[in-house]
């Protein structure tokens, strides 16, 4: 196990993994950002917040989800942005299986609202959420950000020994 973990493969494939993530997660903010009433009615109709949080909910959570992304992508604050992915994810997981025991028929709200045929939830839901939660894990704990503007940071921060003449 000692072996697996300290792999240094690891660091090179956590950044299409992040890569993936903050890609995903700009796509799922863009309809919610456009159209935070249609992504309010996508929250209530899970029936789990209380009527005074889902319109707060349904406009700073996009723009989580858009920081979030942004950080993956361009390799800002990995660790935090990966932490803040499997929050949500968590949350989105808890969400899901707490509407489908309920045996609610509509869209997961994800990339897509209103209409279940868009994105509609399901096992299937429940195991892509899966994956994307040990993607964000894998991320938060392996990738060591070998490509992104944090990395460019601490390069230009070493600076090299002065030489006198």
């Amino acid at each position: 196990m000692r072996r697996f973990l300290e792999w240094r493969g690891h660091a090179w494939l956590a950044v299409p993994a992040r890569w993936y993530l903050g890609g995903l997660f700009l796509a799922a903010c863009g309809h919610k950002i456009a159209q935070p009433g249609s992504f309010a009615l996508d929250i209530a109709t899970y029936a789990i917040l209380p009527l005074a949080l889902v319109n707060p909910t349904a406009l700073i959570l996009p723009y989580v989800e858009l920081v979030a992304g942004i950080g993956l992508l361009a390799g800002v604050r990995v660790r935090a942005a990966a932490l803040l992915v499997c929050g949500m994810v968590g949350v989105f997981l808890a969400a899901l299986l707490i509407a489908l025991g309920k045996g609610l028929d509509m869209s997961c709200g994800c990339f897509a609202s209103q209409g279940g045929e868009a994105d509609p939830i399901s096992r299937l839901t429940v195991l892509r959420d899966l994956g994307w939660l040990a993607l964000g894990l894998y991320v938060l704990f392996f990738d060591r950000c070998r490509l992104g503007l944090e990395n460019l940071r601490r390069l230009r921060a070493v600076k090299p020994p002065e030489v006198n003449p």
